[in-house]
């Protein structure tokens, strides 16, 4: 008898009258009805909170700017990703705790208040009031989590970029207040250069100005000294000037008396030669004689006349003289009044030159340490101005569009930009593999609750422990298959899941069965009555270790071996690969740990056929039967 016989005649058994057809027919639809109504109730719930009903309230009362809380609670419920209704604080708060909303969302009074307080330096933090009841569901707590999450980041982002630009607005308007006051400071550095020019001028005229004071202050002294007889001198000379006055005009009486006299004698000569002409020509002596004897007297008054001449000029010269004499007397006089004035004139002059000359040495002094306060002051304006200019570059000062792109940047700086190397999809076939795994197991486990896992008909008749093991398995491997691909039909084509690659992942499915059958198959021979019970806890085991809806590194750290020896772990991760992406490294080691199972869950079997061939009391008479 062949395993293969050995397997038609327990299926043949289970098919032998309508009842037990309609058994088997239930025992292949049994991982369909677990995993696909499931896989079809849960498909896509994120595409269907839109039926969700959830509660927000406006408190907020806003600000002279803006309203933030009534533009955020138009935004949320023009949104339409949940049945949102506005209604009370009171109303809400009832409706949560009723079940007749799934979480309410609460925005407070001074909302915008406190988002805008950063722009006036004092900050403070706005809140969002989220109400949940976990008595209602525990998931919408967690989907409101995330909602108020998402709410709580878009109003950051909205606010953020606004206050960025605003930030970033007082940068431009700083930048434009540093270039004038770069431009200042370059038309001061101008100045300043001008000034130290003028300033080094001043300082020049004022040491010239120091050396020629010095200078006149000396010349001074010296005419101070040198007139300081000057008084008595004059006085001198006024008295001197005033005797020879005096003199002069005694001479010049003098003088004007002999001009007279000497012009009485030319008169009287001229009548003599009248009177002498007329005797002549009494006397009858020609005219011609009378004239010889008057050119003779002519001849003869001629040195008279040349001395008449003389005597008049010198008279008219000691007049002069004299005259000029009594001018000489008169300035000697008022020289001799006003001398002592001038000494004291070139005594007070002397005095105010030593004065100036001080003067002039401190205003050089100080002129000097003007120019060089000018100086620092040139350099520390250029300095200045070169700071202003180099400042002026490194403060932004970016466009309308820049500054906005900008702000926008800074309140939301980070955008994630998914490249899933596989994507499920929807939420039903993120978790198609788990429950898939799991029907399969399940499948196999209610194939024993008719199938026998050991031939008795073939133990009886000597037939080798090997082929009634594999005979007793091969039965529950035929419908393991049958359940297999009625539950891939359904999923891929009722529910709707696409898979990748479907040839792929209905082979490694088949595999799956086949493991699992044959572990169940293993505990039935093996253990009795007792192997279904620890079917249904390895089944346990698998469910908190296989990693199905968490990622299996989340679980606690006792259960770690679990999931690295127990074969539901490698059949999640085996079909996820093929429903998603396509066969990996991976995948051939979840086929090798499948293979391995199989191959020891079918040595387990043997062994147990290998026992059951002694016919023991215990055996003709369990303690326990199921």
């Amino acid at each position: 008898m062949t395993s293969f016989r050995i397997a038609l005649n327990e299926l043949r058994r289970l098919t032998a009258g309508t009842l037990p057809k309609l058994a088997m027919a239930a025992l292949v639809l049994v991982p369909l009805l677990y995993a696909s109504f499931y896989l079809y109730a849960n498909y896509d719930p994120y595409g269907r909170l839109s039926k969700l009903p959830a509660a927000i309230v406006n408190e907020d009362a806003g600000t002279q700017e803006r309203d933030v809380g009534r533009e955020v609670t138009g935004d949320v419920v023009g949104s339409g990703t949940f049945g949102w209704h506005e209604v009370s604080a009171a109303e809400a708060q009832q409706g949560v705790r009723e079940d007749k909303y799934s979480f309410a969302i609460t925005i407070p009074k001074d909302f915008s208040a406190a988002l805008l307080s950063s722009g006036n330096f004092t900050p403070q933090q706005a809140t969002i009031r989220l109400t949940t009841n976990d008595a209602d569901n525990y998931l919408s707590h967690t989907i409101a989590n995330q909602v108020a999450e998402q709410i709580r980041s878009t109003i950051a982002e909205k606010v953020g970029a606004e206050a960025a630009n605003r930030f970033l607005i007082g940068f431009s308007t700083i930048y434009g207040k540093t270039q004038e006051a770069a431009d200042g400071a370059t038309q001061l550095a101008d100045g300043a250069g001008r000034l130290l020019g003028g300033q080094q001028q001043l300082a020049d005229g004022a040491s010239q100005l120091t050396t020629g004071s010095t200078q006149l202050s000396a010349g001074l002294d010296t005419l101070r000294s040198s007139t300081a007889a000057l008084p008595g001198q004059t006085r001198q000379l006024a008295d001197g000037a005033a005797q020879v006055s005096s003199g002069n005009a005694q001479v010049a009486a003098a003088g004007a008396l002999l001009a007279s006299g000497s012009a009485d004698l030319r008169s009287n000569l001229d009548s003599v030669d009248g009177q002498v002409a007329q005797r002549l020509r009494a006397t009858g002596l020609p005219e011609a004689q009378v004239q010889q004897v008057l050119t003779v007297l002519r001849d003869l008054r001629a040195p008279v006349d040349q001395a008449n001449t003389k005597i008049q000029t010198a008279s008219s010269q000691l007049d002069q003289l004299a005259d000029g004499s009594r001018r000489v007397a008169a300035g000697a006089a008022a020289l001799a009044a006003s001398a002592p004035q001038l000494t004291g004139g070139i005594s007070q002059a002397a005095d105010g030159a030593s004065a100036l000359s001080t003067g002039a040495a401190k205003l050089n002094d100080g002129e000097n340490t003007a120019l060089e306060g000018t100086r620092q002051l040139s350099t520390a304006v250029g300095q200045l101005r070169d700071g202003l200019n180099e400042g002026l570059k490194q403060i932004p000062n970016p466009d309308d569009p820049t500054r906005t792109a900008t702000a926008d940047t800074i309140a939301d700086p980070v955008t994630v930009d998914s490249a899933g190397v596989a994507n499920a999809g929807t939420y039903g076939a993120g978790l198609a593999p788990f429950f898939v795994s799991l029907a399969t197991w399940i499948g196999a486990f209610v194939l024993f609750l008719l199938l026998r896992p050991l031939s008795a008909r073939a133990l009886a008749a000597g037939v080798s422990p090997l082929r009634v093991a594999v005979g007793g398995w091969l039965a529950s491997a035929v419908l393991g298959v049958a359940q297999v691909l009625v539950l891939f039909g359904a999923v891929t084509w009722l529910v709707g899941i696409h898979v990748a690659h479907p040839l792929g992942a209905i082979g490694f499915a088949i595999l799956a069965s086949l493991t699992f059958t044959a572990i169940v198959h293993a505990l039935n021979a093996m253990f009795g009555a007792v192997g279904k019970f620890l079917g249904l806890v390895l089944l346990v085991l698998q469910l908190v270790s296989a990693g199905g809806t968490f990622p299996w590194q989340t679980l606690p750290d006792a259960l770690y071996p679990l999931h690295l020896v127990l074969p539901m772990g490698y059949v999640v991760d085996g079909l996820r690969h093929l429903l998603y992406t396509g066969a990996s490294l991976q995948s051939l080691l979840d086929i090798g740990v499948l293979c391995g199972w199989l191959a020891a869950a079918i040595a387990v079997s043997v062994l147990a056929a290998r026992r059951q061939r002694v016919w023991t009391v215990s055996k003709l008479r369990p303690e326990l039967s199921l």
